[in-house]
């Protein structure tokens, strides 16, 4: 079956869509909240995945904050409470502004960063898309690199919260077992001292 080639054209344009890719890091603050937008147009889609961490020694066990995206109607399309990493992906149903939130305002919160990548698909006319082959591969290929830049960074966050958490459990495990030998030095003090009474009474006796 071969189409007319204004057919081919009109199918080449609705199913054209380019791969975009932003990564950023921040420091969320204890009881605050960051929010960012995208202007997107309708059927364009949307993916923010993120991860919390923490730089701080011994506070790796608190990473949970607060993560919504709101509509330009103001209603949340996702709402997400106490998790500490996740993928959310959204399809605009209208043209406007989508929000979306990081907050960190539980009782017990601190200061944590958060690293999230922003992708999102964009639709456009055929009129729009470069003319030059070289370019749309360019274009994918430098997709790509962002795309592994962006898993590097997440690595590095996940090895940062490892290895806090690593630190943060010896170091509990060396203070308790400077304590267990304190105390066993303690009470062998205290028998050697109890014995030593008790014969001296015995010896006046």
């Amino acid at each position: 079956m071969h189409l007319p080639s204004a057919a081919r054209s009109l199918l080449f344009a609705a199913t054209v869509a380019f791969q975009l890719c932003r990564a950023h890091n921040i420091v969320l603050s204890a009881h605050f909240i960051e929010c960012f937008h995208e202007d997107l147009h309708r059927d364009d889609k949307m993916t923010v995945t993120f991860q919390t961490g923490d730089r701080e020694f011994g506070s790796a066990g608190n990473l949970d904050i607060d993560f919504w995206i709101s509509t330009p109607a103001n209603t949340r399309e996702v709402d997400e409470k106490s998790v500490s990493s996740g993928s959310h992906s959204i399809v605009a149903q209208s043209d406007g502004k989508y929000t979306y939130c990081f907050g960190n305002q539980h009782w017990n919160s601190n200061t944590k960063e958060v690293s999230f990548n922003v992708h999102g698909v964009v639709y456009v006319n055929e009129s729009e898309l470069p003319s030059d082959p070289i370019e749309v591969e360019v274009r994918k290929l430098s997709n790509l690199v962002e795309e592994v830049k962006d898993e590097q960074q997440y690595i590095v966050m996940r090895e940062r919260t490892h290895r806090n958490t690593a630190e943060s459990t010896n170091a509990r495990v060396k203070w308790w077992n400077l304590f267990v030998i304190g105390v066993v030095l303690g009470e062998s003090l205290f028998q050697v001292w109890w014995l030593r009474r008790f014969f001296e009474v015995k010896r006046v006796i």
